[in-house]
């Protein structure tokens, strides 16, 4: 009976090992099928630079090709990538397999399309270059036309206001040539083409050329004719005519054509449209495979489930056998409790070589695996949790320059703003800055899960701490109508003078948000006790729910969880001064009635070291 319990328990150990190793394989298949989408992103940008003539490129695109068309066929059949198993797929899945591959050839023979055509128009390209070389020109002739001008009196107004507005359109046509060579400017060519008309019609009147065939009236001017300009004040005049008129011709090429040629352009839209065919039949195939594998773990796991319904029916039989042969096996029936318990990698101690020997040694086996495979779990977790902090890390980084050319844009000093670009500005900046608050809460509550939150921790007057906390927030405040009242006293403490200004500025901001604008006031309040120090924030807002209250500092947890509530937020910000307040051994809580107000207090204790910690540390 022994024997079958040893071998019933090796044959689930082998069951589990297959199923964790197919799990496994399949799950690696399914990543670098995935792949396949990031690897075609690649192969667009390739493509797209082997066309702009970087030849470079050629061989490192040709390579991404066939390393994709080499995962497709491993991905089909089953095979090793980087000392990593991929399992075949299923059967069942072969139309959608089939599919993503005719999708794969279609895109791929759009890319090779769009990296044999020519990136730019050679026409356009050789306009806009000669655009850009003589506007510098023709800004500095229409400038000086206006100071010959100047000199002249009121019969010549309207040749002043004619070359005023020759000097800006140069200077429009200039600005609007550069960010069309760029790739920049929606309106760019309406603009040139505006221009260019403006232009054209304010030098026939100067030069006394008729411009009945001109649509004067689609630029908000009229036809007149003017006196001429003297001799000695046309100068100017003179120089910038045949210089216009070269300008004019290549400008009429940028009214209709743009820099990118054609041919690209089609190849282009026609290789992202096989990209985007690509991608959905890649997601259809990786949706099937997923609910092939749920499939499969639910009829597994229902295997698993009868198997060890035998097992221990198997495992009672033969413990009932030996209970009746057998007396001193009270020490594997207490192991067999800690395992119940959860309390694993415990091991019997029995020397003996008979069939009870045989049966504690594969217990002890059985106990180390167990414990390993817990290991292994609490191990994933903290990789788990320290890449999730990590990547929390590094998404900080893009934001810093998006807020940094915000500012200068609104700074005007690339040129000046329209309303509406200043207002799109605005919200690039204000959302940079919510989602920058979103991710430092996500990155304080990673560290505080994983230990690594540093406190600097010295000797401080609370009454300055909180004075500045809420000068921090006193224009938000201000704005609302909303009044703050501080009561304190001076009181040294050792505390982390900016995370404790980090909890005080949390709970407040809570407070305003909680508060009707022009009737609020809140309350901040400093008790000194012997043993500790509690600081309250109080309100007369909205309150908070008895069934709400309990779960307020928890993470993520926030008091109204719509879709559309009013006020934002990541819902970590109570979490997170809990955290706080506990490293400093310190308790935090709240107390509320509904319509009334809340008040949320904490406390900082005077003698950390004879303090008991909330976490359990002295």
């Amino acid at each position: 009976m022994i024997a079958i319990l040893i071998i019933a328990a090796v044959f689930n150990l082998y069951l589990l090992y297959q199923d964790q190793n197919s799990t496994v394989s399949q799950s690696y298949s399914i990543i670098n099928a995935g792949d396949i989408k990031v690897k075609s992103e690649s192969i667009s940008a390739l493509a797209t630079s082997v066309a702009s003539g970087n030849l470079a490129d050629k061989d490192i695109l040709q390579n991404q090709i066939e390393e994709t068309q080499s995962l497709l066929t491993i991905i089909k059949n089953g095979g090793n990538i980087k000392d990593q198993t991929l399992e075949k797929i299923p059967l069942s899945l072969s139309s959608k397999y089939n599919k993503v591959s005719d999708s794969w050839e279609s895109y791929k023979s759009s890319v090779l399309k769009a990296e044999k055509t020519t990136l730019f128009d050679s026409e356009a390209t050789n306009a806009m270059n000669y655009v850009l070389q003589k506007n510098q020109e023709l800004v500095l002739v229409t400038d000086r036309l206006v100071k010959e001008l100047e000199g002249l009196d009121r019969d010549y107004n309207d040749h002043k206001s004619i070359a005023k507005d020759l000097a800006a359109c140069a200077k429009i046509i200039g600005e609007q040539s550069l960010l069309m060579s760029i790739g920049e400017g929606e309106n760019a060519q309406e603009e040139i083409r505006d221009k260019n008309l403006r232009f054209e019609i304010g030098i026939r009147k100067l030069l006394q050329i008729s411009t009945a065939d001109l649509d004067v009236e689609s630029v908000g001017m009229t036809h007149e004719e003017l006196i001429p300009i003297p001799r000695e004040n046309s100068e100017s005049l003179r120089t910038l005519d045949p210089l216009w008129e070269s300008m004019r011709l290549k400008l009429q090429i940028l009214e209709d054509r743009t820099i990118l040629s054609p041919e690209y352009n089609s190849a282009k839209n026609e290789m992202n449209a096989q990209k985007l065919i690509l991608f959905e039949d890649i997601d259809n195939l990786l949706d099937s495979w997923n609910n092939v594998i749920i499939n499969q773990n639910s009829e597994e796991q229902m295997i698993i489930q009868v198997l060890l319904v035998v097992d221990i029916a198997v495992f009672f039989l033969v413990l009932y056998i030996i209970k009746q042969s057998f007396s001193p096996l009270e020490s594997i029936t207490k192991a067999l409790s800690k395992v119940k318990e959860g309390v694993y990698g415990e091991k019997i101690d029995y020397s003996g070589t008979d069939e009870v020997g045989e049966l504690v040694n594969n217990f002890n086996i059985m106990s180390d695996t167990i414990k390993e495979k817990e290991q292994e779990a609490k191990k994933t977790d903290i990789a788990k949790d320290e890449f999730l902090a990590m990547i929390t890390h590094e998404l900080k980084t893009p934001l810093v320059p998006i807020q940094g050319y915000s500012d200068i844009l609104l700074s005007e000093h690339l040129g000046k703003l329209t309303d509406k670009q200043r207002e799109r500005i605005n919200i690039i900046k204000s959302s940079s800055e919510a989602l920058l608050s979103i991710i430092s809460d996500l990155l304080d509550a990673q560290k505080l899960e994983l230990g690594q939150l540093r406190m600097r921790k010295e000797n401080h007057n609370i009454k300055e701490t909180l004075e500045k906390a809420i000068e921090t927030i006193k224009p938000e405040s201000e704005s609302k109508n909303i009044k703050i009242n501080l009561n304190s006293e001076d009181i040294m403490l050792d505390y982390d003078s900016d995370r404790i200004n980090q909890v005080i500025t949390n709970l407040i901001k809570n407070s305003i948000n909680a508060i009707r604008s022009d009737s609020g006031k809140i309350d901040v309040t400093v008790e000194n006790h012997p043993a500790e120090v509690k600081i309250s924030v109080k309100d007369n807002g909205v309150g908070i729910a008895p069934e709400k209250q309990k779960d307020l500092f928890k993470k993520f947890y926030q008091v109204d969880a719509s879709l559309t509530r009013e006020k934002g937020g990541s819902g970590l910000g109570l979490a997170i001064c809990k955290g706080i307040v506990e490293n400093h051994l310190g308790m935090i809580g709240m107390e509320s009635i509904p319509n009334q107000g809340s008040t949320f207090y904490f406390t900082i204790p005077k003698n950390p070291s004879e303090t008991k910690s909330p976490l359990g540390i002295a």
